[in-house]
């Protein structure tokens, strides 16, 4: 036999020969830990609504979300990110019903708390897209430019009454600059230092949001790409990184996850805090579509797409997915 380099001594297919072999020798492991269920919870139905565009998903009754928190908890998922879908006669130019204490994202997180108590992390977006009449991440001025400094004094109050509200971590997702800061302050003087925030640090403007709209009846005309960040940009997520350090992030995350696994893993290379990752609805929606059109194998599809935001560096992931895919591995 000829001999090329190391061949015929080296041969790495010896560590891939058996299924037992290849977990064993595995450098990536998922775990139901790492995951976070996003879950929308609607006003005014009486029974869950399907997402279209995200099959397997609906927006939430009270009494269907607290069922998604228990069995949550069951799988063994670490946490749920909860979204507020308000009837769209409560919506207006400041996203009220965002501040509203006994608006839907504050009586979700109530009714979660009071189900699952401390056995899950309940989470909460910090945003007012979902609550203003123009779909935008903030308050507006006379000309439609989204006023960041305004924004920021409602981002603070919506802080409060998350908290409040039962919030053990507040994910300020506008991409304000600032926001980060102005949540810590306001959750601090509210006496809530415990609550963390998740830092929505890299997120970006992109077209795999677009199933998120019909999940949370977005009224948005335009688009965000004055605040949200430009696809082709790497740099500007690490100088959004140390801002959101220097201002008290107890988490980052990275959003979307697949197609930015590159800013992924240099972002969790580059701190030593937790790093997170969001896989969005667009690539949610693509998996089950190609699935359903017989085209891949959607359980393999689904492993593969989380070990990937995994190996990448995130140490916890956002997925529709989480509590199939714990169950799934604590059948494993």
């Amino acid at each position: 036999m000829t001999v090329y380099g190391n061949f015929p001594g080296s041969r790495p297919r010896r560590l891939r020969t058996t299924p037992v072999m290849r977990r064993m020798v595995a450098e990536t492991r998922l775990d139901p830990a790492n995951l976070i269920l996003p879950a929308f919870v609607r006003e005014g139905i009486d029974a869950p609504v399907a997402i279209s565009a995200m099959p397997g998903v609906q927006q939430h009754t009270l009494d269907t979300l607290r069922k998604a928190a228990v069995e949550a908890v069951s799988a063994g998922v670490s946490g749920i990110m909860l979204y507020g879908v308000p009837v769209d006669e409560k919506k207006d130019a400041r996203g009220t019903a965002g501040t509203d204490p006994d608006g839907i994202l504050q009586v979700g997180l109530r009714a979660v708390r009071e189900e699952v108590g401390d056995e899950l992390v309940v989470m909460s977006d910090l945003c007012l897209d979902e609550y203003t009449d123009h779909g935008h991440c903030g308050v507006l001025t006379a000309d439609g430019r989204v006023d960041n400094d305004a924004t920021l004094e409602r981002y603070a109050e919506m802080a409060q009454v998350q908290a409040d509200a039962g919030a053990h971590v507040v994910g300020p997702s506008g991409m304000m600059d600032g926001q980060v800061g102005v949540t810590r302050d306001a959750l601090d003087r509210a006496g809530h230092e415990d609550v963390s925030i998740l830092a929505y640090t890299a997120k970006y403007a992109s077209a795999f949001f677009g199933p998120f709209r019909e999940a949370v009846g977005s009224s948005l005309k335009g688009d965000r790409k004055t605040y949200q960040q430009d696809p082709a940009n790497t740099r500007e997520s690490l100088r959004e990184l140390a801002l959101d350090l220097e201002e008290g992030a107890d988490m980052v995350m990275v959003k979307p996850a697949g197609p930015y696994l590159d800013i992924l893993a240099k972002v969790a290379d580059s701190v030593d805090v937790p790093v997170a990752a969001y896989q969005v609805s667009g690539e949610y929606a693509m998996i089950e579509a190609a699935a359903e059109k017989g085209w891949i194998d959607r359980d393999a599809a689904i492993m593969e797409s989380l070990t990937g935001i995994r190996r990448a560096g995130a140490q916890m992931i956002l997925t529709y997915w989480a509590t199939e895919v714990a169950q799934r591995l604590g059948r494993a």
